[in-house]
């Protein structure tokens, strides 16, 4: 692991409860750059791969950024119940998670949804993908309803999985897809109007003193 990492999660199937025989091992992080680097011409990345197989960090400003604007994928991040790297830094940022929650995740959530379906062709579905759909709508209704994200989705395993192995017909899955897209656009949401963006920002500046 990389020395800067402040926070290394697990994600993907294993964290979601829908693993199976020879499922990937997928890691997303936060890494901290060097605040002196910001000083010069050319900036520190703002993500990374690696070096791990099937591990993708972002910069901690990035990842922030991110996660103000109700990125799922981020968002989960910060829920995951596989935690592999914490430093005092990144417990911070997990214990600042409910900061960074806002009702555009309604939008988000559903909007990331629709796209993935879009690219779906129902003569020759990509069964995963779908699967994957579904589980971003069951997520994004649980975070709206109860103010946080259902990463783990084990009540929902035998049925999700059903539908990659192909054994759920495809006016089954879209009928599915069409329930769970009118439920989350009703849902009456627990979430703040908007994300605390000063305790965002004071963490970040804490973060960057220490870098100093």
């Amino acid at each position: 692991m990389n020395e800067d990492l402040i926070l290394s999660v697990v994600v993907g199937s294993r964290a979601y409860g829908l693993e199976t025989e020879g499922s990937d091992t997928d890691r997303r992080g936060v890494f901290v750059a060097p605040t002196a680097d910001f000083w010069r011409l050319t900036k520190p990345p703002t993500h990374r791969d690696g070096p791990l197989p099937e591990q993708f960090s972002w910069e901690v400003e990035r990842f922030c950024v991110l996660a103000l604007e109700a990125n799922p994928t981020v968002l989960e991040c910060l829920w995951s119940p596989i935690v592999e790297v914490a430093t005092p830094a990144g417990r911070r940022l997990l214990e600042l998670r409910g900061a960074f929650l806002s009702r555009r995740a309604h939008e988000t959530f559903a909007g990331y949804a629709a796209a993935q379906f879009r690219r779906l062709d129902p003569r020759a579905p990509k069964l995963k993908q779908a699967m994957h759909m579904l589980r971003l709508l069951i997520s994004g209704l649980h975070l709206v309803r109860h103010g946080e994200p259902l990463v783990g989705v084990e009540a929902y395993r035998e049925r999700l999985l059903a539908i990659k192995r192909g054994e759920v017909p495809w006016a089954e899955v879209d009928a599915w897809r069409a329930e769970l897209t009118a439920e989350l656009a009703a849902a009456p949401t627990v979430l703040p109007e908007r994300p605390d963006r000063e305790r965002v920002e004071d963490f970040l500046v804490g973060v960057r003193k220490e870098h100093l």
